[in-house]
């Protein structure tokens, strides 16, 4: 058993997630690595010192590249807003340092081929933070797809939705500028990311991205970015795909669902209900077909070490600490392992597409 400085930057929603993240991993997985809470990254001396005492780390600073060019600091987390993403990766690949990222891997996908360049220079670890997809309901998934259990894919259909911006009335905050912030940025490289997980490369897509409440308080004027957007696609295996997205979805709090089609039966996951998948298998007899719920347990991927009592069910928090075991293994293994910033690149690439598909009013090949 060996520990490891963690340097982390950013202590706010997603930097208190990997601060206890990396604080219970070992427990959980009882990995061959330890995490050590080394040194925390926030936007002032007064911030970071909070999150330093509030998240159990050594020492805390305000500027990041302290945080970096520290030796104690032997592998960094980046959980700070996207457009600081690529300089932070840049600087910590310079020195060696295997790095985790948040998504989306950068502010643009100009950014995100930076960084994929620099870790393909480096030879260090890396990983983009994709957590929903690893849920043990959605890892079972992956491997039912995987076996063929429900024949060749023909169909998918992806949505990540919530409301919390429904409210047209409510203050414009940061989230409503910069392309990065919008809902194509923020919400739709989750789903995407699904996609290719599950179903395998887009070949090709038509998408349409609009702002809805365009008149927020605060705006004064100034343009906003995207509240809905969607496309269908063709799967480089043919399937074919309707992927929606949307933060003025009223009465979503977590809509990351999913169905999956195949010419023997069928899958439906939806977050809101994150410990539960349901299942049809058109080789059940008549009488006996339908969706069944499977509820997760000890027998799906990563559900025993949280837990020995089948539908007691795992959390948010829990996908984050399955997340650092990967991170974790990736640097005693000295291999980068999925989502690498190459499947995080890749998830920047569709987006890009799907905005000059929206603008061009046309196809985009991919």
């Amino acid at each position: 058993m060996q520990d490891i400085g963690i340097g982390l930057i950013g202590g706010g929603y997603m930097g208190k997630a990997h601060a206890v993240a990396m604080a219970a991993v070992g427990a959980v997985f009882d990995t061959a690595l330890r995490p050590r809470l080394e040194m925390i990254c926030a936007s002032s001396d007064a911030s970071a010192e909070g999150y330093r005492a509030a998240f159990g780390f050594a020492r805390a600073t305000a500027d990041w590249r302290v945080l970096v060019a520290d030796p104690k600091v032997q592998a960094v987390v980046i959980a700070s807003p996207q457009e600081t993403h690529r300089a932070i990766a840049e600087a910590a690949f310079a020195l060696g340092k295997p790095v985790f990222c948040e998504k989306p891997l950068g502010a643009s996908y100009e950014d995100s081929l930076a960084m994929v360049a620099a870790a393909k220079a480096s030879g260090c670890v890396n990983m983009v933070g994709f957590n929903y997809i690893r849920t043990p309901a959605s890892r079972f998934a992956r491997d039912l797809v995987a076996r063929g259990e429900i024949g060749e894919i023909t169909w998918f259909r992806g949505e990540h939705t919530e409301d919390f911006d429904a409210d047209a009335s409510k203050p414009a905050t940061w989230r409503n500028f910069g392309a990065a912030n919008g809902t194509m940025g923020d919400l739709a490289p989750h789903m995407i990311n699904a996609a290719l997980a599950l179903i395998g490369p887009i070949a090709r897509l038509s998408a349409d991205i609009t702002t809805v409440h365009s008149n927020r308080p605060g705006t004064q004027g100034r343009a906003v970015n995207d509240d809905i957007g969607q496309f269908i696609c063709r799967f480089d295996n043919g399937a074919m795909g309707h992927l929606s997205f949307s933060r003025i979805a009223m009465g979503r709090k977590m809509g990351y669902a999913y169905e999956i089609t195949g010419t023997k039966g069928a899958i439906r996951f939806d977050q809101e209900d994150q410990n539960a998948l349901w299942l049809y298998r058109a080789e059940d007899p008549p009488a006996l077909r339908g969706f069944r719920k499977i509820l997760m347990g000890p027998e799906h991927p990563d559900y025993l070490p949280f837990c020995q009592g089948p539908g007691h069910g795992t959390g948010y928090q829990d996908q984050i600490i399955i997340e650092a075991r990967d991170f974790l293994r990736a640097i005693e293994t000295n291999t980068s392992l999925w989502p690498s910033f190459h499947d995080g690149m890749e998830v920047n690439r569709i987006i890009a597409a799907a905005h000059s598909s929206a603008q061009a009013g046309a196809w985009v090949d991919l």
